[in-house]
C-alpha cells in the first residue's frame, strides 16, 4: 500500500459500465482492512509505522480485531498514542476507492442506499458517473466534546430542503452527521465518555443494526461503517462513562500503555520531537528516565497518566535552551557559540525543563508547594542513572584531584563551550579523562566535547565527590 505522501494517481474508469467492465469487485469496508492487513502480514511488511512500544501487546490485538471485523475501543492514559493508532488504520484501506459522483454519502456505484443516487442509478444505468476517493478522504475524526449533539454524529431535519417544498416526511430531508457522511470508511471518536449519555444511545442502531433514526423518521440504511473510539479509563467514573449497551457493541476493547522498555521510550523521543540543536543521545536518555520516574512517584497522580508529551517537550526545551545560549553569546559578535558550530545542549540545560514541564502532570494532594523538589529529585536521579550506566571504566578521580589542586571549573546557561573547555585544569590526567569522554560519546565539536566533560561532572557531584554551586549570572561553578 503506498503512502498518503506518496499518492498515486487515480484511475481513468469514469462510469458504472465501465467499472463493471473492469471486473471491480466490491468490498465491505471490513474485508477491505482485512485483505489489506493479510498480504501486509504475509509480506512482512509493517503497517503500524510510527507505532513505538506497542509492538508486541497491543497491535497483535488490535490486528486479530481488525481481522475479526470489530469495531475497536482503545482505552489508555493520555500521551499512550491511540490517535495515533486510529489515524494509522486508515492505512489499511484501498488507495483509492469508487463513488457515485455528487452522492452525499459516497456510496459505492453497485449499491447506492439514499433516495437520492437510488433515483439516479435507475435513470442512468451503466452512464451513472463515478469518481475515485482516496482513503484519506476516507477517514472521518470527531473530539467528542459535551456540546456534541445527534445532529452533529446522525443527523437531523434540514430547514433549508424543507423550505424548498418538500414535505417533513420525505427522508431527502435529512442533513446527514459525521456517521452517515463516514459510509464505506472509518470514523474515530476521541474521548468518547465526554459524549453525553443520550447522545451515545443516538449511536446504539448504528453500531448494531448499521442504520439510523432521525427525530420521527426511521430511515434504514445499511452503512457500512467502521466505528473507532478512544478513551480514559478513569472517565468511566471521573468525567462520565461509557454507556453499558453501547461498550457491549463495540466487539473489541484493547488497553494501550505506554513504552515499557527504556529505548522505546527514547525511540519516542527521536521520533516525535523537534529539535533545533544537537541534543546528545545520553540527555534523551536522561529525559526518558526522569519520565519513568514520573510515571512511579507516589506524588504524582498516576490516574491521570505521565504523556509521551513530557517528554517530548522535556528534549525541545533543551534544544531551544541550547540555542537561546548559542544566541546570547553571538549577540553582537556575528558569531555563535563554538565558533559558528551547530548548538549542543548540556546537562546545564536540563535545569530549564523543570518549571516548563510542571504543568504538564498532576500532583497528589497534600503535596502542594513540594511540586520543584519532587521534580528536580527525580531529575538528579535520573542523571545519576544515566552517568553511571555510560561513565563506567572511565576514571574520573582526575578530575576529582585536579579540582582539589587547582581553579573550579565554570559552566552555565551562559557559558560556551570553548570557555567551558578552557577552564578545566591543565593537567595532563585530565587531558586523558578528556580524551576518554570524548573517545566514549564520539564526540566531534567542542559543544559535544563540553558535554559530555559536564556530564561527568555533574556525575561526580551527585555521587557527592566535587561540590557545585549557581548563581543568577548564568554560571554553575564545579569546584
Amino acid at each position: 500500500m503506498a503512502s498518503d505522501s506518496a499518492k498515486t494517481n487515480p484511475p481513468t474508469i469514469s462510469t458504472v459500465g465501465e467499472l463493471r467492465a473492469s471486473d471491480h469487485v466490491q468490498r465491505s469496508i471490513r474485508d477491505e482492512i482485512r485483505n489489506n492487513l493479510l498480504t501486509a502480514l504475509r509480506a512482512g511488511d509493517d503497517p503500524w509505522v510510527g507505532i513505538v512500544g506497542l509492538e508486541s501487546t497491543v497491535i497483535p490485538q488490535l490486528e486479530r480485531s481488525l481481522l475479526a471485523g470489530h469495531d475497536v475501543v482503545l482505552l489508555g492514559e493520555r500521551g499512550q498514542g491511540k490517535t495515533r493508532i486510529l489515524r494509522t488504520i486508515a492505512g489499511l484501506l484501498d488507495e483509492w476507492t469508487p463513488v457515485i459522483a455528487g452522492a452525499e454519502l459516497g456510496e459505492h456505484p453497485f449499491e447506492p442506499i439514499t433516495p437520492a443516487s437510488i433515483r439516479r442509478a435507475a435513470e442512468l444505468g451503466d452512464e451513472l458517473p463515478i469518481e475515485w476517493r482516496h482513503r484519506s478522504e476516507r477517514y472521518s475524526e470527531k473530539l467528542a466534546t459535551p456540546d456534541t449533539s445527534v445532529a452533529d454524529l446522525v443527523g437531523d431535519i434540514d430547514p433549508m430542503k424543507v423550505a424548498e417544498g418538500r414535505s417533513l416526511g420525505d427522508p431527502e430531508t435529512i442533513h446527514f452527521g459525521l456517521i452517515p457522511r463516514a459510509h464505506r470508511g472509518i470514523v474515530a471518536i476521541n474521548e468518547l465518555p465526554d459524549l453525553a449519555e443520550r447522545i451515545q444511545v443516538a449511536m446504539l442502531n448504528v453500531m448494531e443494526e448499521r442504520d439510523i433514526q432521525v427525530r420521527g423518521y426511521s430511515l434504514r440504511l445499511p452503512l457500512d461503517v467502521l466505528v473507532l473510539a478512544s478513551a480514559n479509563p478513569e472517565d468511566y467514573t471521573n468525567r462520565g462513562r461509557i454507556i453499558t449497551p453501547l461498550k457491549d457493541r463495540f466487539g473489541a476493547e484493547i488497553r494501550t500503555h505506554y513504552p515499557l522498555e527504556l529505548d522505546d521510550e527514547i525511540g519516542v523521543i527521536e521520533q516525535e520531537a523537534d529539535l533545533l540543536a544537537t541534543v546528545p543521545d545520553y540527555l534523551l536518555e536522561i529525559l526518558a528516565r526522569f519520565t519513568r520516574y514520573t510515571r512511579e512517584n507516589p506524588a504524582i497522580d498516576q490516574r491521570s497518566g505521565v504523556s509521551a508529551r513530557f517528554a517530548i517537550a522535556g528534549a525541545e526545551t533543551v534544544a531551544a535552551a541550547a540555542l537561546h545560549r548559542s544566541a546570547v553569546l553571538g549577540a553582537g559578535s556575528g558569531r555563535v557559540e563554538s565558533d559558528a558550530e551547530s548548538p549542543v545542549a548540556r546537562v546545564v540545560d536540563l535545569e530549564s525543563v523543570i518549571e516548563v514541564l510542571r504543568g504538564k502532570i498532576e500532583f497528589e494532594s497534600g503535596e502542594e508547594g513540594r511540586e520543584l523538589e519532587i521534580l528536580s529529585h527525580l531529575l538528579r536521579k535520573s542523571v545519576a542513572d544515566t552517568v553511571r550506566e555510560h561513565l563506567g571504566g572511565i576514571d574520573l578521580a582526575t578530575f576529582v584531584d585536579a579540582l582539589e589542586n587547582g581553579e573550579p571549573v565554570v559552566t552555565g546557561d551562559r557559558v560556551g563551550a570553548a570557555d567551558l573547555l578552557n577552564s578545566l585544569p591543565d593537567d595532563e590526567a585530565v587531558a586523558s579523562t578528556v580524551a576518554a569522554l570524548t573517545e566514549r560519546f564520539d564526540a566531534q565539536s567542542d559543544g559535544e566535547k563540553a558535554a559530555a566533560v559536564e556530564l561527568a561532572l555533574e556525575g561526580l557531584f551527585l555521587a557527592r565527590r566535587i561540590g557545585k554551586t549557581a548563581d543568577d549570572a548564568g554560571q554553575t561553578v564545579y569546584g
